[in-house]
């Protein structure tokens, strides 16, 4: 019974050993971007990505938000036990957004930055991710688990679902 608790424990020490090693490997910065066609004109994307305190009524990954500070706009996300402090950084009216992480002491950073271009009766919306991972056991989860697009798809189809319980 020792010997296979021995062999079992030694297994797991092997895959976090190799899992750590592929993180180092993996570059610490990547782009990610995808785009969605939402059938809201580019004035009310805008303000669905501004208004950020109504982001749990659309985005099934955020359970609270809390605003820090209007100026600039500085708010933070609970997210699955997580708590994260975003900014934006700019902003163009029905046109792009920018945030960021604002926290420094994630093992993660990096912006969001969405394009709104009015198409037909909507907006083409594509959200690119640039992002920084530097915990390496994070950066093979983000790159081999979870995806780097995962939470902007999350993020698109919410608003997809929003445009559509407006009507």
């Amino acid at each position: 019974m020792l010997r296979i608790a021995a062999r079992v424990i030694g297994a797991l020490l092997l895959v976090v050993a190799i899992v750590t090693t592929i993180g180092y490997a993996l570059p610490r910065d990547h782009v990610a971007s995808v785009t969605r066609q939402v059938g809201m004109p580019p004035e009310d994307v805008f303000k669905q990505i501004t208004e950020v305190e109504r982001y749990p009524e659309w985005r099934k990954d955020v359970e609270k938000v809390e605003v820090i500070s209007p100026t600039p706009l500085t708010w933070r996300e609970h997210s699955g036990g997580d708590l994260i402090t975003f900014q934006i950084v700019e902003s163009v009216p029905a046109r792009r957004v920018i945030s960021r992480i604002a926290d420094p002491d994630l093992p993660f950073g990096g912006t969001w930055t969405y394009e709104l271009l009015s198409e037909g009766t909507g907006t083409r919306v594509t959200i690119t991710e640039r992002g920084e991972v530097y915990n390496p056991l994070f950066r093979f989860l983000s790159r081999f688990v979870f995806g780097h697009t995962a939470t902007i798809e999350t993020a698109l189809d919410g608003l997809a679902q929003s445009q559509r319980s407006r009507r």
